[in-house]
């Protein structure tokens, strides 16, 4: 029963996400569709808004998922049931974000963003992603999609941050923003070599490859624009690095 019910939770979840995320543009929520809110401030760790398309990715990722856990020959599964309610809870955290976003509650943004990526990386480990041995179906369903939308709420989190400050006129202790933005892709592109070196995981490392292009293509400072290539080029040959250790394993 106890399997039963993680499994229609987690269901439910992506159900009532998905639905909130769609809305928040179709509506869209507080009348502000949520590229517009994030161009309001000026900040250079924002990609470029097709750098947004990744979230039809994340989707398909948590469809993916839902329907692969509810499998009643998943019931059991031992990596499953240690994920527990923590995908569930990831669910409402990112509806929760919508909300805060949109009614301009940036403080609470950033609240419920790192609770976010803090259950995000809890999911990930409980998972043992890419540690696992999973293939085919279970590797596509589980491993791939928790890393894509863990490599992307990495991001997100550092792009949410940096809003906020701007929101409240933070002096960048007297750095400038581009160096800040530089320090910035510095610290997602050490969080890229770990996780390349750790768990050897392509997909989170392709994300920051996309999300660094993007910020590339939409900033206009070369200090910026120099350091997203770099730091894109440094991460996409991590990523075929590991892509050629994953097939010769």
């Amino acid at each position: 029963m106890k399997d039963t019910l993680r499994q229609i939770t987690n269901l439910v979840t992506v159900i009532i996400a998905l639905t909130i995320n769609i809305l928040a543009s179709a509506l869209p929520l507080n009348g502000q569709n949520t590229g517009e809110i994030s161009d309001r401030f000026e900040v250079f760790f924002v990609p470029a808004g097709y750098v947004f398309l990744i979230w039809f990715f994340i989707f398909a990722g948590w469809i993916a998922f839902s329907i692969f856990q509810s499998l009643p020959a998943q019931k059991e599964k031992p990596r499953l049931r240690r994920l527990g309610y923590l995908f569930a809870l990831s669910n409402i955290a990112n509806a929760g974000w919508l909300f805060m976003w949109h009614y301009n509650y940036f403080g609470l943004s950033v609240i419920f963003m790192l609770s976010l990526l803090g259950l995000l990386i809890a999911c990930y480990l409980r998972l043992d992603v890419n540690r696992s041995g999973a293939k085919g179906a279970e590797w596509w369903s589980v491993d791939l999609p928790f890393s894509v939308y863990l490599g992307w709420i990495t991001v997100a989190t550092v792009a949410n941050i940096t809003a906020w400050l701007s929101f409240v006129n933070w002096n960048g202790l007297g750095i400038s923003e581009p160096i800040w933005a530089v320090i910035m892709l510095a610290v997602a592109s050490i969080l890229g070599f770990g996780m390349a070196f750790t768990r050897r995981d392509a997909g989170y490392l392709l994300v920051l490859v996309w999300a660094f292009i993007g910020i590339a293509v939409k900033q206009t400072p070369a200090l910026v624009v120099t350091g997203a290539w770099i730091a894109a080029g440094a991460m996409l040959v991590l990523a075929l690095y590991n892509l050629i250790r994953r097939q010769s394993a």
